[in-house]
């Protein structure tokens, strides 16, 4: 296991966590060094906490994810938070409200926390920019998903004791993976030496120029893997044709047992949920419990969301405050 940092890293000074981008070592360090400290809470008979006590979280997803809402409604509420989920396909928003309006509208509830999905990248930015609570993003587009990448790190360190030094291929739909940006972002701030495979239709133009090494050829980049780390397909953002079949991509980029075979003997598989099996992983793949973390990132997901929703609640005023003259 990492040994703490040094108290004088230890701090998160910003308001929001918009994204992994632009913060530093000690920053990332800081983060999982404290979700650290909440996976044995989330392990005992008595999980609850009372550090969110008097805090309001609004869960506000104009996307759906039952995954990450309920990780993040979780880590409210066993930090003693007051948790709303915004249901945005019943609210004002789908009857013409604009993003500046429901900032407005937020504004007169006075949450201390906002947890924001949404389809457009830089939405959660500019939405930040208008509300006076803190914000995080529970991703944007296919811009960042912060706390995915958190969790993601959390859980490689745990099981490898570092991040530096590793080798970590992310598999499959890169240019449309938000996951993808975040964890490419966080692995080559802390040294680690990330590789994205994927076909050529899905690789970002230019994509060296983030600090990793690019393959076409599955084999070729998973060599010498301590890590893999499979994408599912963003159907959803693509317009247009990127792959011929389902049928063909598995074959040359689904993660099988073949496959696998290239990375080292004790590399570990990771994915991001939901899995689509028999598309990008193959289920024997998936569940092998001896070195599937599939489990343990959605773990990880809570105790690092509770640790974001802390730092950011402890940078905001005393909610004992609010009212004094």
């Amino acid at each position: 296991m990492t040994a703490p940092r040094p108290d004088g890293a230890r701090r998160y000074p910003y308001r929001h966590l918009l994204g992994i981008e632009g913060l530093s070592p000690d920053e990332i360090h800081f983060l999982l060094d404290r979700s650290e400290s909440y996976v044995e809470q989330n392990r005992r008979a008595d999980k609850k906490g009372n550090s969110l006590r008097g805090r309001t979280i609004i869960n506000l997803f104009f996307e759906n994810s039952t995954r990450t809402r309920t990780s993040f409604e979780l880590a409210g509420k066993r930090l003693g938070g007051d948790v709303i989920n915004m249901s945005v396909s019943t609210s004002s928003i789908k009857k013409g409200e604009t993003l500046i309006d429901t900032a407005m509208t937020l504004n007169a509830m006075h949450p201390d926390v906002l947890v924001v999905r949404h389809s457009d990248s830089g939405a959660v930015r500019l939405l930040a920019e208008k509300v006076n609570c803190a914000v995080i993003n529970g991703g944007d587009g296919s811009h960042e998903h912060p706390t995915q990448a958190l969790l993601d790190a959390l859980t490689i360190r745990r099981r490898r004791g570092r991040l530096d030094g590793l080798t970590v291929a992310i598999c499959g739909d890169i240019a449309h993976s938000r996951v993808a940006r975040s964890n490419i972002h966080l692995l080559t701030t802390m040294g680690t030496r990330v590789r994205v495979v994927a076909p050529p239709t899905l690789l970002p133009a230019q994509i060296e120029r983030f600090g990793v090494e690019a393959f076409t050829d599955m084999r070729r980049g998973l060599a010498g893997c301590d890590i893999i780390m499979m994408l599912r397909l963003q159907t959803e953002r693509m317009k247009g044709s990127f792959v011929p079949s389902i049928r063909e991509y598995f074959h040359f980029f689904g993660l099988d047992r073949d496959k696998l075979a290239a990375a080292k003997p004790d590399a570990l598989i990771m994915h991001p949920g939901p899995m689509n099996r028999g598309t990008e992983i193959d289920s024997e793949v998936a569940d092998d419990i001896d070195r599937s973390l599939i489990q343990e990132q959605v773990e990880m997901g809570v105790a690092v969301r509770m640790a974001c929703l802390e730092v950011l609640a402890e940078n905001l005023p005393d909610p004992s405050l609010r009212n004094a003259p």
